[in-house]
């Protein structure tokens, strides 16, 4: 389906029903797949033939959801995961072992964080932060021989900070390693990383691909275009024989096309088996098709709540890059020039008992720990996901005690205004 806009892929692509076939992707609801004889099975297992044969590694439904992943982002192919921590752990782990390092923004959601500094830290891989604004010089300087990869988000959760992606993109291939980009918050509908230099594209499915918090999920993306035999060095277990499959060369065998996500596969599903439910596939579909409907009603919702809380006296500043006076303005505008997504943050004056107030008044707004849903919520880390810190260190991690963090659904802008204008009148 290359040749038809995002839109129609989002509606069709990845499945097309034959003859007599169903209409919506089928759910594949079995663990195992039957063979006629062991030679059959044994070509599976081989990678000498295409199929199933345990959906720990692999499962039609959640295939032909991949493959319309991996068309709205211009990939050569994709793969499901569990949850988006996964995807992140997954193409990290996928071309690093004990000894590698990883350069990675600092400005990215705080599991991911902890994911690269603590447990895969334990595992003997190091990392270095970089700031997202640091100079290309900065940037290099991050680098070490053992460096396998670089990591970022499109625009980060929860800072919304946006990412420079062709400058990131143009350091990890001065220094001959692919850039990872989790493009969660834009989604394909308002991003596209690949087309800007990234390698490799990740997404918790569970937030806007998704859509209506009802299914918790991950995807991985390969671009196909980083040459890892030309860098064969770096990624043994990509160029060299894995014995632990029939000593299969993956990027001999699959090219620069499938040699990720087939290794991923193939090696990770296989071991660690954090596979995504057919279920959970079937529904994630059912948001897909109409991802491109809703992305620019939560970017007008996002973008009229911020200019709403901009203009309010009890508010002490608005962070969301679709205001002017956001210091990544014109960054979003180059790599989202339809808009980013519908997450705002701001500060009440007044700190965390006002944050607090504020928030128990709101109607419509729900307090939860989800964003980027078809129903509007909001979070103060200070009083939840934070609240260990006292002031002082919250300042200090950059989160103050009155910051609101509001994921503006699909309701009607004018409604969601009304509501945030009620409940700061409760402010004093």
């Amino acid at each position: 389906m290359k040749d038809y806009t995002l839109n129609t892929k989002c509606v069709q692509a990845g499945y097309t029903p034959g003859n007599g076939e169903p209409r919506q992707i089928p759910i594949v609801q079995s663990t195992t797949f039957k063979y006629d004889t062991s030679e059959d099975m044994g070509k599976l297992f081989d990678l000498e033939a295409s199929g199933y044969f345990y959906t720990r590694l692999q499962n039609p439904t959640n295939d032909y959801v991949a493959a319309k992943i991996a068309a709205l982002e211009g990939g050569t192919a994709a793969m499901l995961t569990s949850s988006g921590q996964a995807a992140n752990f997954f193409a990290l782990f996928n071309i690093c072992e004990a000894g590698s390092h990883i350069v990675a923004s600092s400005s990215i959601y705080g599991g991911t964080f902890n994911l690269i500094s603590v447990t895969m830290a334990k595992m003997g891989i190091s990392v270095t932060f970089v700031s997202p604004d640091c100079t290309e010089e900065e940037l290099n300087a991050a680098f070490n021989e053992n460096t396998r990869a670089v990591f970022g988000e499109t625009i980060a959760n929860p800072a919304l900070t946006v990412l420079d992606i062709e400058k990131f993109a143009k350091a990890a291939h001065e220094h001959g390693v692919p850039l990872i980009v989790d493009n969660t918050f834009p989604t394909p509908v308002n991003c596209r990383p690949i087309e800007w230099g990234a390698d490799i594209v990740t997404h918790s499915t569970t937030k806007y691909m998704d859509g209506h918090g009802a299914a918790v999920g991950g995807a991985i993306v390969d671009s196909g275009k980083f040459d890892w035999m030309a860098h064969a060095d770096k990624y043994p277990g990509l160029c060299t024989p894995d014995e632990s499959y029939h000593g299969i060369t993956y990027a001999e065998k699959f090219g620069k096309e499938g040699a990720f996500i087939t290794k991923c596969t193939s090696q990770l599903m296989r071991d660690l088996g954090c596979i995504q439910s057919p279920q959970h596939a079937f529904i994630l579909n059912l948001g897909l098709e109409s991802l491109h409907v809703r992305m620019p009603r939560h970017v007008e919702n996002g973008q009229a709540v911020a200019e709403f809380l901009e203009k309010h006296p009890k508010v002490e500043f608005v962070n969301y890059p679709g205001l002017k006076s956001n210091k990544y303005y014109e960054l979003a505008k180059k790599y989202m020039p339809n808009g980013g997504c519908g997450v705002v943050s701001f500060e009440i004056k007044g700190g965390r008992e006002a944050a607090e107030k504020f928030m128990k008044n709101l109607k419509l707004a729900a307090i939860e720990t989800h964003v980027a849903d078809a129903r509007t919520c909001c979070l103060n880390p200070a009083t939840s996901t934070h609240r260990q810190m006292n002031d002082e260190q919250l300042l200090e991690a950059g989160i103050p005690a009155g910051l609101v963090r509001i994921s503006c659904g699909l309701e009607d802008k004018t409604d969601l205004i009304a509501d945030l204008e009620q409940a700061l009148a409760t402010v004093s």
